[in-house]
């Protein structure tokens, strides 16, 4: 039965949370859950849930396909609650009530509610979740109830050895990927991340469907694709996961991959079952019969396949090409589909040709009959030569159709190209001969004819620029022609066309160029010097304030790889400063030289440099800027290294000690729980053995101590992650913590059967009975029994408690005293208290009579002088006082005695008396 609550516990915190293991309340288990919580953050990673999602959602259509339908959003298709039903429809085979059509809200509950009890008819526990968070779209709750359905009708019934369920399916698939190297499946996450389990599970079945050998362990994605393709495209199992997510995540989604995986269990399970009835089928057919049977399969066969290999051939040797690729990748298809369809069971047919011909042969020879000959031509080595020859027609093919398919697609690309680049280059033309031929200059100003004349350098830049396109046009022309492009006529045309327009073009321009040059008049040296300061000042500027903005910059950092990455950064930057200085140099002499140029001709300069604002002044006060900051930023970068490689330091340091601290506190837990229940050697054995572990655990708080220490560095110095350990101190702690109180807790439940044994006489064979009996009925390991299981218990050791009035009865009245606070538990403590009372109450008082009668030398009574003597004096007053005196005839003193002995063992029963003499 599969509770939900459970599953949704698993769903939300991870398999492990809920805890199955062997250590009661407060013991081990309680410091499994605290390890758990560790990797909390890891458990709730989206990743999950997208990977869930992908998965659940291509299972559910796994089945609804078969109704015709599928889903698309899991958590918003399955709202009103109609494909819910039919799917669980579908798997269980079942008919559901008849849904409500309405598209109220009160008829999607009602229709999710209908599916929530079919699901909890089959003997799953719904707890905590309402039709109303399937209608309105809870993502997680819809996910775990998926989860729910898939665990009850792919999963809950696989049986592998006597065990079920995953443990079931994880050993099926060890058995199955045994055989393969690299492969070694522990677990529903981390052994399926390389792919090679996938593979290794087809492999094992399907063998002629993968070729493992060629797989490489370092190319997961590959692996993993090859893997979901084939299983999909041969076995019907759909793609349920992305390799992508699968690789990139630390811990793939378990319920996911358990999903998927039972696709390959259920579709490889059938195919073994089916084949092993067929097996058992043959097995009945008389020796003769199938004799006869094969020798009727092979000729006919023989027959079918030959012919096949005749007709295949021909179509296999045909060359003839297509013009279109369409054509070409149609005739690609069908060979494809010959590959697919029509040859796999050719390849089959073959292979049981061969298989009953010597399975024949064998029959025969072992029945001392003569050999089988096959019909002339149809000998097996007939069809092999015909086989080979096949094989060889169809490699050819497949060259021809590939190099023909790629002939046809760079054909058609370089077409496409052609037509684009040609497209792109005649957009451009347009209207440049216009332009061109235009007589502007003939009425322009200087200023004018400087801007032409710039207008028309960019133009030529353009136009050079525009050469390559050209050539690459007539080039694509020419491959055209040669590859016997079907439409070359065309190409050529158009090809032929641009290229008389790039000639004109070139000459319109070298005549307009020759036109300004003629109306140009010398630029002043001056201006051209200005000119040149502005074009190199204003990207020099810019790169002065972008220095002195990144030498400025804060920087916040938290890895030594990060400091480092801006050191070098930093240095990178210092290399260029030789190049900047001599930039600024060079950018000042042209200054220089516009002044001294001015200054030799007597030309008066109007005012700044026109093209720009940048003066000399601004650049070397920027330069000298510049150079300050540099050395402070030297200064911070060493500074921050210095800190994060202490910071990194005292992160290995914690890593180390906390990575052997965490796995020793776990592997203590584990044997303190072994101690306590395993029973070995008496209770003085166990409990001395637990000293022993007391005493070693005690003896490692050093270890914790240190850690602390190390932990206090950390925190001063502000660390906050560690990617070094998985162990926080915090966790650390409450470990250590549960050790300590699970050791203590433990000695003292063993310290409290030694005084119960002995406070009631319990032998230890008794005491070893009791704790057998006791854990025998304790499934989870909790030191603890429920009432059901208390029941069973007092039934084995002979109690009558059946389920009638009078059992019930002395049931409750057992329980009241076991269980006094009605806790609905009944400890290991307990349960001994009242064994040792119901063992002991029985038989005390013919122990004490013997006592006495041994004391009184074997007679019916005894005198105050022997008691005197035997036992100590207070004890023997003690005992005087208490036993009544013997008054009646030598014929009663047996009834006397035990009456006497009994007040002994009862003295609020028994008046005082004593007897003398």
């Amino acid at each position: 039965m599969v509770d939900y609550h459970a599953a949704n516990q698993a769903y939300q915190y991870g398999p492990s949370s809920g805890g199955n293991g062997t250590g009661g309340g407060g013991g081990m288990g309680d410091y499994m859950a605290q390890e758990d919580d560790w990797d909390r953050d890891l458990l709730l990673d989206p990743a999950w849930e997208k990977q869930q999602r992908k998965t659940f959602t291509a299972w559910c259509n796994s089945h609804l396909r078969k109704a015709g339908t599928q889903i698309e959003n899991i958590d918003e298709d399955f709202r009103d609650g109609l494909k819910l039903m039919l799917l669980l429809e579908v798997i269980s085979g079942e008919r559901l009530p008849k849904p409500e059509r309405g598209k109220m809200r009160v008829h999607k509950i009602n229709n999710v509610n209908k599916a929530l009890d079919f699901i909890a008819s089959k003997g799953v526990k719904l707890v905590s979740i309402g039709a109303e968070e399937i209608v309105d779209g809870n993502a997680k709750m819809t996910l775990g109830m998926i989860w729910t359905i898939i665990l009850r009708f792919a999963i809950q019934d696989i049986s592998v050895e006597e065990t079920s369920a995953k443990e079931g399916l994880l050993l099926w698939c060890q058995r199955k990927t045994a055989p393969y190297k690299n492969v070694n499946v522990q677990n529903f996450h981390i052994s399926w991340k390389d792919g090679l389990a996938f593979n290794a599970l087809i492999h094992r079945h399907r063998p002629e469907l993968i070729e493992y050998d060629k797989l490489r362990k370092d190319d997961p994605v590959t692996n993993l694709n090859n893997a979901f393709e084939v299983a999909e495209k041969y076995l019907d199992i759909p793609k349920m996961l992305d390799a992508e997510d699968i690789v990139n995540t630390a811990r793939p989604d378990e319920k996911a991959i358990m999903t998927y995986v039972s696709s390959f269990y259920h579709a490889f399970s059938g195919a073994q079952k089916a084949e092993t009835a067929a097996n058992r089928i043959c097995k009945v057919l008389a020796v003769n019969q199938e004799n006869e049977h094969l020798m009727e399969d092979y000729e006919r066969l023989a027959s079918d396949l030959l012919e096949w290999i005749r007709r295949t051939i021909p179509w296999l040797e045909d060359r003839v090409p297509q013009k279109t690729i369409q054509e070409m990748q149609q005739k690609l298809e069908d060979f494809r589909d010959y590959r697919r369809v029509h040859k796999p069971p050719k390849v089959q047919e073959k292979c049981q040709l061969e298989i009953n011909f010597n399975t024949l042969q064998t029959k025969l020879r072992l029945s001392n009959r003569p050999a089988f000959m096959p019909s002339e031509g149809r000998m097996v080595s007939d069809i092999n030569n015909g086989w080979q020859h096949l094989e060889q027609a169809e490699k050819g093919y497949e060259e021809w159709l590939l190099n023909e398919i790629r002939r046809l697609e760079r054909l058609d690309h370089l077409a496409e190209k052609f037509r684009q680049k040609a497209s792109i280059h005649e957009a451009w033309t347009d209207g440049k001969e216009a332009m061109l031929k235009h007589r502007d200059y003939e009425t322009a100003t200087l200023s004018d004819i400087k801007a032409l004349i710039r207008k028309h350098e960019a133009f030529e830049s353009d136009l050079a620029a525009h050469q390559d396109r050209v050539e690459q046009i007539a080039a694509i022309a020419q491959e055209l022609n040669e590859l016997d492009y079907y439409d070359s006529h065309n190409v050529n045309t158009r090809c032929q066309k641009i290229c008389d327009q790039w000639d004109n073009l070139g000459s319109l321009t070298h005549s307009r160029r020759e036109a300004l040059e003629k109306t140009e008049k010398q630029l002043e040296t001056i201006d051209q010097l200005h000119l040149e300061y502005a074009k190199r000042a204003a990207p020099f500027n810019n790169w002065m304030e972008s220095a002195m903005e990144d030498l400025q910059d804060m920087f916040i950092v938290h890895t030594i790889e990060e400091i480092e990455g801006l050191i070098s950064a930093h240095d990178q930057f210092k290399s260029t400063l030789p190049d900047a200085d001599r930039e600024r140099e060079a950018i000042l002499a042209i200054h220089k030289e516009a002044q001294r140029i001015a200054e030799s001709n007597h030309i008066k300069l109007s005012g700044s440099n026109p093209y720009t604002s940048v003066t000399p002044q601004i650049i070397n006060s920027k330069w000298e800027k510049v150079q300050q900051l540099v050395p402070k930023r030297d200064h911070a970068l060493l500074e921050e290294q210095s800190k994060q490689q202490s910071n990194e330091h005292l992160r290995r340091q914690f890593a180390s000690q906390a990575n052997m601290v965490g796995p020793w506190i776990q592997t203590k837990m584990e044997e303190i729980g072994r101690i306590s229940i395993e029973m070995n050697g008496t209770l003085e054995d166990q409990l001395s053995h637990l000293k022993q572990y007391e005493r070693s655990i005690v003896d490692y708080k050093p270890n914790l101590d240190l850690l602390e220490q190390q932990h206090q560095l950390i925190q001063e110095a502000l660390i906050f992650d560690n990617k070094h350990t998985n162990y926080t101190m915090e966790h650390l702690r409450v470990g250590w913590e549960q050790l300590l109180t699970t050791i203590a807790r433990t000695i003292n439940e063993v310290e409290n059967q030694i005084l119960t044994r002995d406070a009631k006489g319990i032998s230890q064979e008794q005491m070893q009975e009791f704790r057998a009996s006791f854990n025998h009925f304790d499934k989870d390991h909790g030191g603890a029994l429920g009432p059901e299981e208390f029941k069973a218990c007092l039934i084995s050791l002979g109690y009558d408690v059946e389920n009638d009035r009078q059992g019930d009865a002395e049931f409750n009245r057992i329980m009241s005293v076991v269980d006094p606070n009605h806790s609905g538990l009944v400890t290991f403590q307990a349960f001994i208290d009242f064994m040792s009372r119901e063992t002991t109450d029985t038989d005390t008082a013919d122990q004490v009579i013997a006592s006495f009668k041994v004391l009184a030398g074997d007679k019916n009574f005894i005198t105050a002088e022997e008691l005197r003597r035997e036992l100590p004096p207070d004890q023997a007053e003690y005992c005087i006082a208490r036993m009544a005196p013997l008054t009646t005839s030598p014929s009663l003193q047996p009834s006397m005695g035990r009456a006497t002995c009994e007040a002994l063992s009862h003295p609020e029963q028994t008046p005082l008396a004593s007897r003398r003499g």
